[in-house]
């Protein structure tokens, strides 16, 4: 008998019962060498089946080594095996513990420890299977972060009370009659005993077909169960915490307290403990847990000093339960002095502007009280005057003058100096206060402006044996540079070392699966996966390529790569197909850059051009197409004429590129356009126009990029090295792309970085491209435009009056947000590019600011706050007419404000200068 032969036979056809049926009456030889066949079975077929194919094998190939393999490190490694990463385990757990419950408990036991040990967050696979485990074999609880968090979810995934139900595969016919397996003996494994109908009649028994009951979760058993007993009250110890769902974890707790399984003073001291544990990174839904245990008064005071400690670092929403506990000892007596100068000062630090406020009305009201607190108070304001917020150092300022009659010796100092960096209307005030004679303080010196590093090209692959390496970790797929290496790695290895870099690639593609390669029956996907496996696939097996190559005709095609830009670099890995299968070979990449900003070095693509002569290859269109693209915008006398001696198309078309100083800067419009309407709001889109060369000698590779769409790509940072000589161009293809990034943390801004590192001249798209960027609704995106930004500046690149444009035009028409702008240009002031800021700001004051009758804008006193920054840095002047009339007006506002202070430091008007 072919116990293997028997095995794979239920397997394939996803027959559960029946591979349960087979492995269970093998003999031990039978089982060994079943077990001897699995591990290459599952890595041959995860690889060549369909999904539906391997979703259906899955489970009777766990359950058949579940049973065949003999000892808990082999199953262990077996059910955590990363081809049954998606095996719907709630489906057949029931099985898997029925058929190991025949075996010895220590056994069982030692299964349990490494499964244990195997569980990562946050997907917990098979936890569930470990957890039975551990509650059947008695085993002390394994104190693994991991499989507290599956415990936690567990407790928190439905009330206490209510059923957990999930459905199992294969058991709506009902238990199958007369599938008795006898007892499994043998050295290889223990004995596994019980009748298969016995087992699966237990599983349904009570259920609904189809389903099978999990444990019903009444309030008795969640206490007698040994995991909560073991853990409950080391839940705010869990490291990996986060990796719950806090609010029902919340939730749980409350009700465990409620009922009184839990000690609410034991959760609550817990709780603020490890509030205090996290710091910056506390979690913000153990705030609302604290105020739902609602401490006493007593129990606040006991925890006064670690209330404090939670002020300095700790989330808004912690500190504000702090803070409202401290102030509420204040208002009641019990706040030492010391502890209330040590707040004041953890306050006073605190850049969010909602705790400042809340700091300041709190020390109004304590001097009231007493006092005596009249110079701690004095101290903290001195420090909340070098908050750079106009209208909060108002307040501090109205609130110091008042209590300056009370005022100690070392107060009135330090509120005397810390003055000195106030605008010039406060200084004034407080300086009348405390005893005149403040001056200003000297403008912060200007820091220097770095130009950020340009990106660079990795070294070749160095063997057949890294290349292979490289294409099998996948991660070329989201690094253009990656990518690069890659095609180049093929072209040299195909031409250099053909049968060892064959040999290499064997294992990589067989067995022979069309649909790896884009090939699904009636139609052919066309991703730059696919086409790069369809590149090394020719070489490797020619034949193989060949028969889709004919497969292909007539077949629907969907490419997923709609982009002119995405297209070129697909084209270029497709275009190798013919090459590698006509036997040809293409021994080099004309295209390949020489400079992590996408450049091409003339020389180095003379070079190339003279050994495709040499071997007597002609150029495939794309590659020579993207290698001109590449090239530098001047050339040298020499390498003109080195040109001229080429004799091939391509190194004649090469020459007359040289000759002619390349591609033509096209000028280019833009407009935005609001396009259909989702839930009564249009949205936008970006379109831009680029004028096309007349030239009749271009490319059609290159015609086709003078052809602009919209949509949404995860491949925009490979875009600028398409054309790191045309950065116009370039933008032009992001503005149709990057506004539906503008919410996603996608990574996509980093094009902007990438962009910025060019050549060429820039306009409107640029401007366009940037301030989409710089309104990104994530900072960590925001940051790529910032990079940009300064790259531009410290070369002195940014088109200050195009981006003010932009910008002004993106925000009247509510495509972006200004306050984010803003933000990007304070950035980019603190590290040293305030000059160029300042010459954006003075571009969008005039279209942003509101003119008489208007309601001003979200955003607009940013606007004039950051103005008011590069200005002071740079000493900067300028006629400012807008922001004088808004200066002019009655009122307090934050607007009125700072255009009072930035007329203070920037203005030159006529009537400044005369008064």
């Amino acid at each position: 008998m072919d116990a293997w032969a028997d095995v794979r036979k239920p397997v394939r056809a996803g027959d559960v019962f029946g591979t349960i049926r087979v492995v269970t009456e093998l003999d031990a030889a039978g089982r060994k060498a079943v077990a001897a066949e699995l591990p290459a079975y599952v890595t041959g077929e995860a690889r060549a089946a369909g999904w539906e194919s391997w979703d259906r094998q899955m489970t009777p190939l766990v359950l058949a080594g579940v049973v065949c393999l003999g000892g808990p490190a082999a199953v262990a490694s077996w059910l955590f095996r990363r081809e049954f990463r998606w095996w719907r385990e709630a489906e057949a757990a029931e099985r898997v513990l029925e058929l190991l419950g025949g075996r010895p408990v220590a056994w069982r036991a030692d299964l349990a420890r490494r499964m244990c040990r195997r569980l990562r967050v946050p997907e917990l696979r098979r936890w569930g299977l470990a957890a039975r485990l551990v509650r059947e074999t008695g085993i002390e609880p394994p104190g693994d972060d991991a499989f507290m968090v599956g415990w936690l979810r567990e407790l928190c995934s439905e009330p206490i009370g209510g059923p957990i139900w999930g459905p199992v595969e294969g058991l709506t016919a009902g238990p199958i009659a007369g599938q008795v397996a006898r007892p499994i003996e043998g050295p290889t494994v223990g004995p596994l005993t019980g009748p298969i109908e016995g087992q699966v009649a237990g599983l349904i028994e009570g259920s609904t077909p189809g389903q099978v009951a999990g444990p019903i979760k009444q309030l008795g058993q969640v206490a007698d169960d040994p995991l909560f007993a073991a853990y409950v009250d080391r839940i705010f110890e869990i490291d990996a915490l986060a990796e719950t769902d806090l609010w029902q974890v919340v939730e749980t707790v409350v009700r465990l307290v409620g009922t009184g399984r839990l000690d609410r003073v034991a959760v609550l001291g817990a709780v603020v403990g490890r509030l205090l544990r996290d710091g910056p990174g506390a979690l913000v839904p153990l705030a609302g847990l604290h105020d739902r245990l609602d401490p006493d008064i007593d129990e606040a005071y006991a925890r006064a000093g670690d209330y404090a400690r939670l002020l300095p670092a700790g989330p808004v929403a912690v500190a504000d339960l702090a803070l409202a506990q401290l102030r509420r000892l204040e208002e009641a007596g019990r706040l030492e002095e010391e502890l209330f100068a040590e707040v004041m000062r953890a306050l006073a630090f605190r850049p969010e502007k909602k705790l400042l406020r809340a700091a300041m009305s709190w020390a109004g009201d304590a001097v009231l009280r007493d006092v005596g607190r009249t110079g701690t108070v004095l101290e903290a304001l001195a420090l909340i005057f070098a908050q750079d917020t106009l209208a909060l150092q108002d307040r501090a300022v109205r609130l110091a003058v008042k209590l300056a009659p009370r005022a100690g010796q070392a107060a009135r100092e330090a509120v005397r100096q810390a003055a000195t960096e106030l605008p010039d209307e406060l200084r004034e005030r407080v300086s009348a206060a405390f005893g005149g004679g403040i001056a200003a303080a000297e403008a912060p010196a200007a820091l220097p402006l770095i130009l950020p590093a340009a990106p660079s090209m990795p070294p070749p692959v160095a063997s057949p044996g890294e290349l292979v390496e490289v294409l099998t970790a996948g991660r070329w797929a989201q690094d253009v540079h990656a990518f690069e290496c890659l095609l180049a790695g093929l072209a040299e290895w195909s031409h250099r070392a053909p049968d060892e870099l064959r040999e290499a690639l064997r294992p990589w593609w067989y067995p022979f699966n069309p649909s790896w390669y884009g090939h699904y029956g009636s139609e052919i996907h066309e991703g730059l996966i696919q086409a790069v496996s369809r590149a090394f696939l020719a070489f490797a097996t020619p034949e193989h390529s060949i028969s889709l190559t004919l497969a292909a005709s007539g077949t629907r095609r969907r490419p997923a790569s709609p982009g002119p830009l995405d297209r070129l670099y697909l084209r270029r890995a497709l275009e190798l197909v013919t090459p590698f299968e006509e036997g040809t070979g293409y021994p080099v990449l004309l295209a390949t850059p020489t400079s992590g900003t996408g450049h091409l070095d003339p020389a180095t693509l003379l070079d190339r051009l003279e050994l495709l002569e040499t071997e007597g290859v002609r150029a495939l269109p794309a590659d020579l197409a993207q290698a001109l693209l590449r090239l530098p915008r001047t050339f040298s006398a020499p390498e003109v004429e080195r040109a001229g001696r080429l004799t091939s198309d391509a190194g004649r078309e090469c020459a007359a590129w040289m000759r002619s100083g390349g591609l033509a800067d096209p000028p280019v419009s833009m407009s935005v356009r609001r396009w259909g309407r989702y839930n009564q709001a249009g949205w936008h889109l970006l379109e831009s126009e680029p004028e096309i060369p007349a030239s009749d000698g271009l490319p059609e590779e290159i015609r086709a990029l003078f052809q602009m769409r919209s949509g949404h790509s995860y491949t925009l940072t490979w875009w600028p090295l398409a054309l790191p000589g045309h950065r116009e161009l370039a933008a032009a293809h992001l503005t149709g792309y990057l506004p539906s990034s503008m919410e996603s943390s996608d990574g996509q801004t980093r094009a902007l970085a990438v962009l910025a590192h060019g050549d060429g001249p820039l306009g409107l798209a640029t401007a366009y491209a940037l301030a989409c960027g710089m309104s990104h609704e994530k900072t960590a995106e925001r940051a790529a435009a910032t990079d940009a930004f300064l790259t531009l500046a410290a070369r002195g690149e940014v088109p200050a009056r195009e981006l003010g444009e932009a910008v002004t035009d993106l925000v009247t028409q509510e495509f972006i947000r200004l306050n984010r702008v803003v933000s990007v240009l304070d950035d980019a002031t603190q590290a040293g590019a305030h000059e160029a800021v300042w010459a954006v700001i003075t571009h969008l004051l005039p279209g942003l600011l509101p003119k008489e009758g208007e309601r001003p804008r979200a955003g607009a006193a940013d606007l004039l706050a950051a103005g008011a920054r590069a200005a002071r840095i740079a000493g900067a002047r300028a006629d400012l007419p807008e922001v004088a009339v808004l200066a002019a007006r009655r009122g307090s506002s934050r607007l009125v404000l700072e255009a009072r202070r930035l007329i203070g430091i920037a203005d030159a008007s006529p009537q400044k200068s005369t008064t």
